[in-house]
């Protein structure tokens, strides 16, 4: 049973990156897919969200920058990042809903962006 994220690095501000987010051993398809970030010396937030029909959500810093989409032929969800700030800068998480109270993380991938 995993998440493995994928997909930060470096980028200048007005740039772009792609995020992955692949599920192993575990039911995807139907479940709630949520992207989280944390940056230094800040509480997680959540930034984005896909339901397993594709429904999605987007937090007010992000949304008409980010897009998340995913495919559930092949377990993953992406986060596409356009237009990216320096504010946007930090560890990038996926997590995968699985019923109940049960979520599953993903390990976490640096995003930074300079000014």
């Amino acid at each position: 049973v995993q998440l493995q994220a994928s997909g930060g690095g470096l980028v200048q501000a007005g740039g772009s990156l792609g995020l992955s987010c692949t599920a192993s051993g575990v039911i995807f398809s139907f479940n709630t897919l949520d992207w989280y970030r944390q940056a230094p010396g800040k509480e997680r937030e959540l930034v984005a969200s896909i339901t397993g029909g594709g429904t999605t959500t987007y937090s007010d810093s992000v949304n008409g920058r980010f897009k998340i989409s995913r495919d559930n032929g092949k377990s993953t969800a992406y986060l596409a990042m356009n237009n990216l700030k320096p504010e946007d800068t930090a560890v990038y998480y996926c997590r995968l809903y699985r019923g109940g109270s049960r979520y599953l993380w993903g390990q976490g991938t640096q995003v930074t962006v300079s000014s």
